[in-house]
């Protein structure tokens, strides 16, 4: 027989200003039971999460808490103006019998000294202490909104191992799959207003889902068909039997009615960017760039080349250094020792962290366009700028809301548009997926998969890096870093740990007797071959002649008047510039292969 639950929410129903939000939305947690909470931004996950924490009240429906059961409840937007320290914040969490000396443990084991003032906290510093007060008492039922945003990586990491060793029941809202996956064992959809539910984690619910969407696909193709049908005997049908015809008549009605009353998906998210012009091959080089503030070294003699094409993601706790690196290797800051390389012709288009760049009082339509227009120009073309904000699931009454007023995930999607608008060959995406729904972070996979240029994308969830990163950047401490080839999986499994440890090579051999017997015999490492030696050596020096070739040609060809002139010259220089474009190319994967090989077999 099924556990009684500890918290249930049954039929419950909310309007916010006219809108219907919830209609009909259950929410069922029996003791030491899992859920992940899922659905688009804007469907009402957190108001249904409030109305289970029993912060705002339901206009219809039934909220039951076990009565001997304790809750607690992690906002988004947690609030710690009314304490003079992060750890008087969390002990306030505390219930009597509660163990103070947790509150501390806690405190100390996200990263805080509890000494601080909460007006000076950052915004992953107010979330360390809100998750403290939360896990502090050990409640029956946590309810966790976005417990991962702007957490680093080993934090999220702590957070998952102390999540997974509790024994309460959990309602987990997030838009990290890997985090929702390890931890929950059914999953509950809120999608137009109302629930479905799964008895099985998160990483069956993407297949699950698309099933339920596929049906429901099905069943409108059906009743189209039927309304056609009927409109058909309408027209032409037999008109003497009168009575059969009134009946025929109001099932025709009661099916247009149906086809109007089914609240189909939202449509989705349009990710178009705005491209410009192609970069060269070569995007950036570093060589040998160190980089210090006071005493404190972020960079250490690092070097790296990226090409056009590649995305790179960069991983490391926060203060790590991860935004300095990338200003290093934008140019926009200049090293302390080393040398940065642009490559030709880079335009860049940047999504800060903060979304420092939207203002709260800015309208939408003003935010999108830079004010005083309704035109966006999007890869040469004017859009209006209604038409645009469609694209990223906004609706024409919205246009004049100011920025403050959006959700986080609004927010966001305002953010991810003014970026893609802009023209870029180079994106830097400084935590894109923060406050994104999945079916967002879906379409920003694809759109960072297909995009001809070159991303350096700084992000702290693991499932997005493994999707579109071709190498990592890790912070290893001290100011090293080091890049490994593929996404954050193929990381850990060369780095022996994630970036929470230190990998298993670099932790010092502990002495140890030798054994009597003799050793085995080493395996031989692999080296270079001569001739891939002197390939490394040659083959920057052949580059370069031929940048300066195609340069020479692409000058030759630009003279307007050099086909009138000369048709069979022009011709013939048009060739050749394709042939040594080739030859460009073919040399650069060259060298790109021969130097991963090489610091595979050094490193």
């Amino acid at each position: 027989m099924p556990a009684a639950p500890l918290l249930a929410l049954q039929n419950i129903h909310l309007t916010f200003g006219g809108t219907k939000l919830l209609e009909g939305a259950e929410l069922i947690v029996s003791p030491g039971e899992r859920v992940a909470l899922v659905g688009r931004n804007g469907s009402g996950k957190s108001t249904l999460l409030r109305i289970a924490a029993g912060q705002i009240e339901q206009d219809a429906g039934d909220r039951f808490l076990e009565p001997s059961a304790t809750i607690r409840y992690l906002p988004q937007e947690p609030d710690l103006s009314a304490f003079e320290t992060t750890l008087a914040y969390v002990e306030a969490g505390l219930a009597p019998g509660d163990d103070a000396y947790r509150a501390q443990h806690l405190v100390e084991a996200l990263g805080l000294t509890g000494n601080e003032a909460p007006s000076t906290l950052s915004g992953g510093e107010a979330r360390r202490a809100a998750l403290a007060r939360v896990l502090a008492p050990r409640p029956d039922v946590l309810l966790l909104d976005e417990p991962t945003n702007h957490l680093d990586l080993p934090v999220i990491e702590w957070l998952e191992g102390e999540l997974a060793s509790m024994r309460c029941a959990m309602v987990l809202i997030s838009h990290d799959r890997r985090f929702l996956a390890d931890l929950t064992g059914a999953t509950v959809w809120l999608d137009r207003g109302v629930t479905r539910r799964i008895e099985k984690g998160f990483a069956a619910f993407e297949a699950w889902r698309d099933e339920v969407l596929e049906a429901e696909e099905r069943d409108r193709h059906k009743l189209d068909r039927q309304i056609a049908r009927e409109e058909h005997w309408l027209r032409y049908g037999v008109t003497a039997r009168r009575k059969r015809n009134v009946g025929r008549l109001e099932r025709l009605a009661g099916l247009r009615q149906d086809k109007r009353e089914a609240r189909r998906t939202a449509g989705g998210v349009n990710l178009e960017v705005s491209e410009a012009r192609a970069s060269g091959a070569l995007v950036f080089e570093a060589e040998n760039i160190s980089k210090s503030f006071s005493a404190r070294r972020v960079v250490a003699d690092f070097s790296t080349r990226v090409m056009r094409g590649e995305r790179v993601g960069i991983v490391g706790a926060n203060g790590a250094g991860k935004t300095t690196l990338i200003k290093l290797l934008t140019g926009e800051l200049a090293p302390d020792a080393g040398r940065v390389r642009l490559g030709a012709n880079l335009q860049s288009a940047i999504l800060d962290q903060g979304r420092a760049r939207l203002h709260s009082e800015t309208s939408l339509k003003d935010a999108l366009t830079g004010g005083g227009s309704d035109t966006i120009v999007i890869n040469g073309e004017g859009r209006h700028v209604v038409g645009y904000m469609k694209d990223f699931l906004f609706t024409p009454e919205q246009a004049n809301t100011p920025i403050g007023k959006l959700s986080g995930g609004e927010r966001a999607r305002v953010a991810l548009a003014r970026v893609l608008a802009l023209p870029s060959n180079v994106l830097v995406l400084d935590e894109p997926t923060n406050d994104l729904d999945l079916e967002t972070l879906d379409l920003l996979e694809e759109m960072v998969a297909d995009y001809p240029g070159t991303v350096l994308v700084v992000s702290h969830d693991r499932d997005f890096l493994d999707r579109v990163a071709t190498s990592v950047i890790v912070a290893e401490g001290e100011g090293r870093w080091i890049e490994y080839a593929g996404g954050y999986a193929d990381m850990v499994a060369q780095r022996g740990a994630g970036v929470s440890a230190r990998p298993a090579a670099a932790k010092p051999a502990r002495a140890e007797k030798p054994p009597a017997s003799a050793p085995a015999a080493p395996v031989p490492k692999r080296k270079l071959s001569f001739k891939e030696k002197h390939a490394l050596e040659t083959l920057p020096g052949e580059m370069e002649k031929l940048t300066a070739e195609i340069t020479a040609l692409n000058a030759a060809l630009a003279d307007p008047n050099f086909y009138t002139r000369d048709p069979a010259a022009f011709a013939q220089k048009s060739a050749a510039l394709a042939e040594t474009q080739q030859k460009l190319q073919a040399a650069e994967d060259r060298w790109l292969e021969l130097e991963m090989l090489r610091e595979e077999i050094e490193g």
